[in-house]
């Protein structure tokens, strides 16, 4: 073994599990100064405040497996939000229509992503940074740029009359009994369902394996007959739809759509997804970085 190797070795440790070592020193020093932060609650309450972020950091996964990028995540969120309340606050309808109008919308919009990047040969961060600001501009036009709740007035001394559903509101205010009264939010578990599904969708299943072999060298994943093409879109389609969540849990547990609450989601689902990959692993070496990053990066950067 030469000296170059045996000087990369311990870089190349510091690299990957730096990360962890700081985390776990932090918790660590928390739990010994700060009274009440090693307990269920206050876990959870790190764990609530990084789900939605978490949420969106797992769809922007999806696109850097294969080799690309999503930076429209965060204000598909914001539409989701805006829909979901337009939905039931001036169209009245129920709590299904609009999460089944807020996942439809983010698959259109993946789908369209995907179209621009892969069809038109649109570079990734041009078309999802074109899609970011046309959505911006499309989720003020139905309220003029106002936030949406029950009584806003919608000119010409018209006034929403619709509400939030209960069983909307559900998804983002109720909190399950487990060994405490309350403790764990609905935006929690779905966050940990959906990092369990998309950890067992990449790293064990056929479909996520060709999409690690895309991102990894996508003119050999082509030569042995993968379409290319076609999980490039699904993988935009699958963040776009994973933002759609975010958005809806988000308006669930404001109980209204508050234009301007999205504004940090793009930066933090981000950062996590990316730092991620820096730390865990470079692009596509090894599938347990895209698993388990997001999440601990997340978990980092807001808790």
């Amino acid at each position: 073994m030469n000296t170059g190797t045996m000087n990369k070795n311990p870089l190349e440790l510091a690299i990957r599990y730096g990360f962890l070592v700081l985390l776990g020193g932090l918790a660590l020093f928390f739990s010994l100064y700060a009274s009440g932060f090693a307990s269920p609650r206050s876990a959870v309450f790190i764990l609530q405040s990084v789900a939605i972020t978490g949420i969106l950091a797992l769809g922007v996964t999806c696109t850097l497996v294969v080799g690309g990028f999503d930076l429209s995540i965060g204000s598909v969120a914001t539409s989701a939000l805006m829909l979901s309340a337009y939905s039931m606050v001036v169209l009245e309808q129920s709590a299904f229509v609009a999460v089944a109008l807020c996942l439809v919308m983010g698959a259109v919009v993946g789908l369209i992503n995907g179209f621009l990047i892969v069809k038109m040969r649109v570079p990734d961060l041009l078309a999802t940074l074109g899609m970011m600001f046309l959505l911006i501009g499309l989720q003020r036009i139905p309220t003029q740029g106002n936030s949406i709740a029950t009584g806003m007035s919608l000119g010409e001394g018209v006034v929403a009359e619709g509400t939030f559903s209960a069983a909307f509101l559900w998804l983002g205010r109720h909190r399950f009994d487990l060994f405490l009264d309350r403790l764990l939010p609905v935006p929690v578990v779905v966050f940990l369902l959906i990092a369990l599904l998309i950890w067992l969708f990449l790293g064990y299943t056929r479909h996520g394996r060709l999409m690690y072999a895309i991102g990894s060298n996508e003119r050999a994943a082509e030569l042995v007959g993968t379409n290319v093409q076609r999980y490039k879109i699904v993988a935009y389609m699958i963040s776009g739809m994973l933002a759609s969540v975010g958005g809806i849990l988000l308006a669930a547990r404001l109980g209204r759509g508050d234009i301007a609450s999205g504004n940090n989601l793009l930066l933090d689902s981000v950062a996590a997804a990316s730092s991620a990959s820096r730390y865990w692993a470079l692009p596509a070496r090894t599938p347990s970085a895209r698993r388990q990053g997001p999440c601990l990066s997340a978990f980092f950067f807001r808790g």
